[in-house]
């Protein structure tokens, strides 16, 4: 057991806080020109209020951001006068840059997808049976990061009283949480999101396997999918 305070970096899990904006805007299916500032803001806010009951550090730039946002929304609050009417919408300070974000992500994603030289020369591309048990999870897709996070939110509205934790007292280890989960996967070869937090667990501990996962995740020790039709989320052990 440890007294040490455990915390995650948000930089670390997330690619900026412009990847949360644009799941937020997917997320409430709205136009990018015509966002609604204010539903938005709110959201952003609360990722961010959440982020830090689970002790996430997360990096300045997503304060800005945050800033950016209150500031917009403030601004469209503001009555509009006749001879304001021609003035450029305050919401386009944020779209111009979501939309070369967008821009600039497609690029990137376009280069990774092309073969580099020498690559794969000497290795055998893994049917995609190997990642699965058997055939009923044909129809799998790699899960979204922010939906996983949605699901443990889920995980976490479902339990009573407040979601912060007081992570000072000796409590199990992440390193010691990350054996649990490997234990489980090697014995059942992969295992839905929901069964690995432990059904007696105390909030503490929830949060701990939540931070375990997504460390395992980030090392590539597993591979985590959805059921296109059911949307039930799966953990496989690579």
């Amino acid at each position: 057991m440890s007294s040490e305070r455990y915390e995650v970096k948000l930089m670390n899990i997330f690619e900026g806080p412009m990847d949360l904006l644009v799941y937020l805007i997917k997320k409430n299916e709205v136009d990018i020109y015509d966002i609604p500032i204010a539903v938005i803001t709110d959201q952003y806010l609360g990722y961010l209020e959440w982020m830090k009951a689970m002790n996430v550090d997360f990096a300045g730039d997503f304060i800005v951001m945050a800033a950016t946002l209150t500031h917009i929304k403030s601004k469209m609050l503001l009555p509009v006068h006749k001879d304001q009417e021609d003035e450029e919408d305050p919401r386009l300070e944020i779209t111009r840059p979501i939309i070369e974000y967008l821009q600039m992500k497609s690029v990137a994603e376009q280069l990774a997808e092309r073969n580099l030289l020498g690559e794969d020369v000497f290795l055998r591309r893994p049917a995609k049976e190997e990642f699965l048990v058997n055939r009923e999870y044909d129809e799998l897709i790699k899960i979204d990061l922010f939906e996983l996070v949605d699901a443990f939110h889920r995980i976490l509205e479902n339990m009573p009283g407040d979601h912060k934790v007081d992570f000072s007292s000796d409590r199990i280890s992440i390193k010691d949480k990350i054996s649990e989960v490997v234990d489980i996967l090697e014995k059942n070869g992969s295992e839905t999101f929901d069964r690995l937090f432990p059904a007696n667990a105390d909030k503490g501990e929830v949060i701990i396997t939540f931070l375990a996962i997504l460390e395992m995740a980030k090392l590539s020790l597993i591979r985590i999918t959805q059921h296109v039709q059911t949307g039930i989320i799966r953990v496989f052990y690579l």
